[in-house]
C-alpha cells in the first residue's frame, strides 16, 4: 500500500510552515517555538517554523497575542463564541447540522489564513474549539491506546484526565494525534512516559468531594502537561517536518516506514 509523508521535505526543499492555534495560556505553543529557536542554535537550523498563531478567543482571555508578540509572529484572533451568538446560538457548539454548518463557516476565516500563508500543517497547542480543517495534529492529555468494551477510545474529550483517575488508570498519558473528523478520534502519532497518579485519598472518598477532586485533577494535568505535552508535540511536529511521520491511504500512520498502530513512544 501506498504510503505518503504527511510532510516531505525533500519536495518542498524548505522548513515546514506552522500555523499554531491555541485557545487559553498557550504553553504548548510556547514550547513549541522554544523547540523551534533550541533547533536553530544547537543545529543551525530547525525543520519547522511557526508562521503565525491563531485563537478562537478575543476577549483578552488569550495569551496568544502576548507570544506572538514576544516572538515576532504575526497572531490573528476570531472570537468563536460571539461568532455563534451573532447566529442566534448561546455558545458554540456542533451538536446539531445547522450549528456544524456554522462551524464550517467560522473556519473558512482560519482557512484563509492558511492558504493565504502557504501553511503546511496546522498544530493544535490548547485549541478548545472543534475544528473542521482535516489534518491538524493535536495533543490530548490522555492514553488513547485504552479502549473501552466496545472497543472505542475510552479517554476522549475535555474530562480526560478526570475519567481516567475516576477510572483508576495508575498512570497517566499524553498522546499526539492526526485529527479527523471526530473527536479524539483521529491516528496516534506519538504517546508519552506514563505519568503516576498520586491520589491523596481513595476514589469513593473523591467522588464525594468535589472540591477535593477538582484540586486532584487540576494537579495531574498541570503534571501530564510538564512531563507530556511539552516533551512529545514539539517533537511530532520535528518529526513530521522531517518527513519521518507518514500515513497511508486507510489512514494509518507510519514512523521511518514502518508501520505504527498505536503511534510511536517518546
Amino acid at each position: 500500500m501506498k504510503i505518503k509523508p504527511i510532510f516531505d521535505p525533500d519536495k518542498k526543499k524548505r522548513p515546514m510552515r506552522v500555523a499554531a492555534f491555541m485557545s487559553g495560556t498557550g504553553t504548548n505553543v510556547k514550547k513549541l517555538i522554544e523547540h523551534q529557536k533550541r533547533l536553530e542554535k544547537e543545529k543551525g537550523s530547525s525543520p519547522f517554523e511557526v508562521i503565525f498563531i491563531f485563537s478562537d478567543r478575543a476577549d483578552g482571555t488569550c495569551m496568544g497575542e502576548k507570544i506572538a508578540y514576544e516572538n515576532a509572529i504575526p497572531y490573528f484572533s476570531y472570537d468563536i463564541r460571539m461568532f455563534y451568538k451573532k447566529h442566534g446560538f448561546q455558545k458554540p457548539t456542533i451538536n446539531t447540522s445547522e450549528a456544524l454548518s456554522l462551524r464550517e463557516e467560522f473556519d473558512k476565516v482560519p482557512k484563509r489564513l492558511i492558504k493565504a500563508f502557504e501553511i503546511d500543517l496546522v498544530a493544535l497547542g490548547g485549541y478548545m474549539s472543534y475544528t473542521t480543517i482535516k489534518g491538524c495534529v493535536n495533543v490530548h492529555p490522555a492514553d488513547l491506546t485504552i479502549k473501552n468494551k466496545d472497543g472505542k477510545r475510552k479517554y476522549t474529550g475535555a474530562n480526560a484526565v478526570r475519567d481516567a483517575i475516576l477510572e483508576g488508570e495508575k498512570f497517566l498519558r499524553s498522546c499526539t494525534i492526526l485529527t479527523d473528523e471526530g473527536i479524539d478520534t483521529g491516528p496516534i502519532l506519538m504517546i508519552s512516559k506514563p505519568v503516576p497518579v498520586e491520589l491523596p485519598a481513595p476514589i469513593e472518598k473523591l467522588k464525594q468531594d468535589p472540591q477535593l477532586l477538582k484540586k486532584v485533577v487540576e494537579e495531574h494535568q498541570e503534571r501530564l502537561k510538564k512531563e507530556g505535552d511539552w516533551r512529545i508535540f514539539p517533537k511530532t511536529i520535528e518529526y513530521i517536518a522531517q518527513g519521518r511521520f507518514a500515513v497511508d491511504e486507510k489512514s494509518r500512520i507510519y514512523f521511518d516506514n514502518a508501520l505504527v498502530p498505536d503511534g510511536i513512544e517518546e
